[in-house]
């Protein structure tokens, strides 16, 4: 019975923050007309105010997020076209994290050059997870797991800790630059402000959700090595 209850608290704990950041986001994309500023054009307006007109900003396919190695805002085509309370909120996240590249933040550019070692231990890793079996089996060398196994959980801790890491940089840019802009600027009705701090705690907390899987990939993969 102890191991039902644990397993259900495994799959909540996995699958509870998640759900909730979708629910929120979702809620809040209705309706899609509430202001008068697309997603992309409240980009435009905090980056000017800002004084970051230089910086781009471009609808993608791959979610909403900042790219400080092109100098680009990129939101996906539900918040770069739509003028619902989730879409300019979710464009001045973005913003934020423009802002703290443009000042210099010390978390954003650890985390950014934590994000390119991931990238190049992810694609060893696959390589590895691809050669290492064969090669195991042609020698019979029991090291040659070894260096699989050291390399596949290696990539996954470094993927958790980036998560854990990208946090408090996600918060900063929701309450310390997004959530002030939004309010100096008096874009947002007031009866909606509440609703924005949800948004914007669930933007921070995407990553919460993400860490909680990897630590789950990493734990799943000990045990079927």
């Amino acid at each position: 019975m102890i191991w039902v209850v644990l397993i259900v608290l495994g799959i909540a704990v996995l699958v509870l923050p998640g759900w909730w950041v979708k629910r929120v986001l979702r809620k809040y994309s209705a309706p899609e007309d509430r202001y008068e500023n697309t997603g992309r054009q409240m980009a435009q307006l905090l980056l000017e105010d800002a004084g970051l007109s230089s910086v781009g900003i471009e609808a993608t396919e791959q979610g909403d997020h900042y790219d400080p190695r092109d100098k680009t805002v990129r939101l996906s085509k539900q918040v770069y076209a739509c003028r619902s309370l989730t879409a300019v909120t979710i464009a001045a996240h973005e913003v934020g994290h423009a802002i703290q590249d443009a000042t210099g933040y010390r978390p954003l550019r650890i985390r950014t050059q934590m994000a390119i070692g991931a990238s190049w231990l992810s694609r060893i890793a696959s390589w590895v997870f691809l050669v290492g079996p064969v090669l195991g089996i042609l020698t019979r060398n029991p090291a040659v797991f070894g260096v699989s196994l050291v390399v596949g959980l290696g990539s996954i801790g470094l993927s958790t800790v980036l998560h854990l890491v990208t946090l408090p940089v996600e918060l900063d840019a929701s309450f310390g630059r997004a959530l002030p802009m939004l309010q100096r600027g008096n874009h947002l009705y007031d009866v909606d402000i509440p609703h924005a701090q949800r948004i914007l705690k669930a933007a921070a907390y995407t990553y919460v959700a993400q860490a909680l899987i990897s630590l789950a990939t990493a734990w799943r993969w000990m045990r079927i090595r």
